[in-house]
């Protein structure tokens, strides 16, 4: 089992889970970190001021303020506007070794994500859900957004998947490993 707590994730460990099916798990300390991190960002959300991605929106539209009862709406199409990218699909070893490196900065407890968003990370790759990741495309300054949203649709059940060496719906695959899609809250959307 290799246990993500944000700091000691080896090339090795990203190998076995990626390429040898070796199973994952957010390392219990890493829980309390997230959690403070995203009572900072419920308190944010709630609050007056306005907050980039978390009570505003994004790009263009960072002055626009959002009302509290469309900010999961905001965050499901923030995913959605951002799965841009096209051509063959990345190999299933690369998008296990993608979801598991995304799940580890999750761990670290910096982004204000709920703790359950980096553990159906880590559920996806322990059941055999690998996203469909289009290998070409991508959006923001460090080039990752696009990929990370096509992995982040079948979060939330939508985009495609392979399962059982299948390619199906997103929500097919949560359904058929016994997972429910998750809801994206406040600021989710621009870190998953």
């Amino acid at each position: 089992m290799v246990f993500l707590d944000g700091n000691g994730l080896t090339i090795a460990q990203v190998s076995a889970v990626a390429r040898d099916g070796e199973p994952c798990a957010i390392a219990p300390a890493a829980i309390g970190n997230m959690q403070r991190s995203r009572a900072v960002v419920e308190k944010l959300a709630a609050g007056k001021a306005p907050v980039y991605a978390v009570n505003t929106g994004v790009g263009l539209l960072a002055d626009v303020r959002v009302p509290p009862e469309d900010l999961e709406t905001l965050q499901r199409n923030v995913v959605r506007s951002h799965s841009v990218g096209v051509g063959t699909p990345m190999g299933r070893a690369e998008t296990r070794a993608m979801m598991l490196i995304r799940a580890n900065v999750l761990a670290k407890g910096f982004s204000g994500i709920r703790p359950v968003i980096a553990e159906r990370l880590c559920d996806l790759i322990n059941r055999g859900i690998t996203p469909v990741v289009p290998a070409r495309g991508s959006v923001g300054a460090s080039g990752d957004l696009a990929p990370l949203a096509h992995m982040a649709l079948v979060l939330i059940g939508e985009g495609e998947a392979e399962f059982e060496g299948v390619r199906i719906r997103g929500a097919e695959a949560l359904q058929r490993a016994g997972l429910a899609p998750l809801t994206l809250q406040s600021k989710e959307g621009i870190r998953c």
